[in-house]
């Protein structure tokens, strides 16, 4: 299974920041703004009997979908030499230049599209054309890179044709499904299919664990943003990567679902950025492996390793060992389950989670909390606060800690779990602290960090 799983090769449709068929120079940036307006959609009601595998009618889902899909061009500056002297000392003049194409779905007559942050990521300008031809220059609103969702919005002073968020939990395998976007730099095209599976976690392939809804409508480069949608029209996903071993469809494609994509639209509307609920345990799913080292019967399942002190588990009565079976009804079958469905929570929600504590089910109320992090784009992390007790672990008496590291040349350290306590020899207390001690610092100023690893060992290094 492992030599197959390295065969396979994810490519974020249209291949990452090259996403259709051009490909002049790539720029590593990220663009956002906030909003406060109001976002609204109507519900698409059916009219008709239920429909089957064998009289299955997708023309009407297809006439909604196709003009509420739009072609989006994501055009970036560059400086380009214009002779070798400037080639060799970076010299050359600014020019704009397609980096690639993707696809977007309108879900608001004002103008407001969802698509994937990487078909938008570093623009410069971005071009949006309409299934009528009309094209229109979008602005960024805000958008999160870990889902691979932006939102963007283009004023056409008309009403557009849109589509009305479905309910992605309620999709069922088999269904019928119709992708809408634009591959090969084609006007909106349709394919249909089924759903395969929910909850898929493509961490083996991607490294960033996920919950999509996977389905065998062909999808291919330039779908990246597209919709995917049942068979009354309405949006239950965003269509963001494939599996293949050449780039293009071979069968399994993927989408963000809908419930998680209109979360993180409606929370960069009224929050200008995306606010993650968290439920402050760690662990692992229960496989054959864990089952047989924690000696438990259970096969499936979320099993608790350690609880976040201070966190809304630990007040809620949730223990090391507890076995998580179901949050909010929501059976538990794998981290996917758990990860996908915490995801559309937000802070102080509030959810029933069902564990198995020495042969017997509790249900306990738990009140997620907020993950409070800073990026420190020089040195390509993100941090986050930490516990007191936790600090003991590291022999020091304040720090923050590495929670992400958002540069992949520097994934191979493994510096997840590090602590920094000191900048500039400054002892650092939290990320607040952190971030007031950065914004003091110019783009070029010499940086000194101080990193601590669990059991004491520290090392002082100068980034310039």
């Amino acid at each position: 299974m492992k030599n197959f799983a390295k065969m396979l090769l994810v490519a974020i449709l249209g291949g990452g920041i090259t996403l259709g068929a051009y490909q002049y120079f790539e720029k590593e940036a990220f663009v956002t703004t906030t909003t406060s307006h109001p976002i609204s959609t109507l519900p698409v009601t059916y009219k008709g009997d239920p429909l089957s595998s064998t009289n299955a009618d997708f023309t009407e889902a297809a006439d909604r979908t196709v003009h509420a899909v739009v072609h989006v061009k994501n055009v970036q500056m560059a400086l380009r030499p214009r002779n070798m002297r400037e080639y060799l000392q970076g010299g050359g003049e600014m020019e704009k230049g397609l980096v690639g194409t993707g696809s977007g779905v309108i879900i608001s007559q004002d103008g407001y599209i969802v698509t994937n942050n990487h078909v938008i990521d570093g623009a410069s300008e971005l071009e949006v054309s309409l299934n009528n031809n009309k094209t229109y220059t979008a602005k960024v609103i805000g958008a999160d890179a870990k889902a691979d969702i932006a939102l963007i919005k283009i004023d056409a002073n008309e009403d557009l044709p849109y589509l009305p968020f479905g309910d992605s939990e309620a999709t069922r395998l088999g269904e019928w499904v119709l992708a809408v976007g634009n591959p090969f730099n084609l006007t909106s095209t349709v394919t249909a299919g089924i759903i395969s599976a929910k909850a898929r976690d493509i961490d083996e392939f991607d490294g960033n664990p996920q919950s999509f809804i996977q389905t065998d409508a062909a999808i291919n480069p330039g779908n990246s943003g597209g919709a995917l949608v049942n068979i009354n029209g309405e949006l239950i996903g965003i269509n963001t990567a494939i599996t293949s071993q050449t780039g293009s469809y071979v069968g399994y494609a993927f989408a963000v679902p809908s419930n998680l994509a209109r979360k993180i639209v409606e929370d960069i509307m009224e929050y200008g950025n995306v606010q993650r609920g968290i439920l402050g345990v760690s662990g692992a799913p229960i496989n054959p492996a864990v089952a047989k080292q924690i000696e438990t019967s259970e096969s499936q399942g979320f099993y608790v390793k350690s609880i976040e002190p201070g966190s809304g588990a630990e007040k809620a009565g949730l223990k090391n060992g507890d076995i998580i079976k179901k949050v909010d009804g929501k059976a538990i079958t794998k981290f996917a389950d758990l990860s996908g469905y915490l995801n559309t929570k937000r802070p102080e929600d509030v959810v029933q989670v069902q564990v198995l504590r020495d042969g017997d089910l509790k249900s306990l109320p738990v009140t997620l909390y907020k993950l409070s992090t800073y990026k420190i784009n020089k040195l390509g992390v993100e941090v986050k606060d930490i516990a007191k007790a936790d600090l003991e672990d590291y022999g020091v008496k304040s720090g923050v800690v590495i929670n992400d590291v958002t540069r992949e040349d520097l994934e191979r350290y493994d510096l997840k779990g590090v602590v920094i306590s000191k900048i500039d020899d400054e002892p650092v207390k939290n990320i607040d602290q952190v971030q007031k001690l950065l914004t003091k610092k110019g783009n070029t100023d010499p940086m000194s960090i101080t990193f601590v690893w669990p059991g004491g060992k520290q090392q002082q290094i100068i980034f310039q």
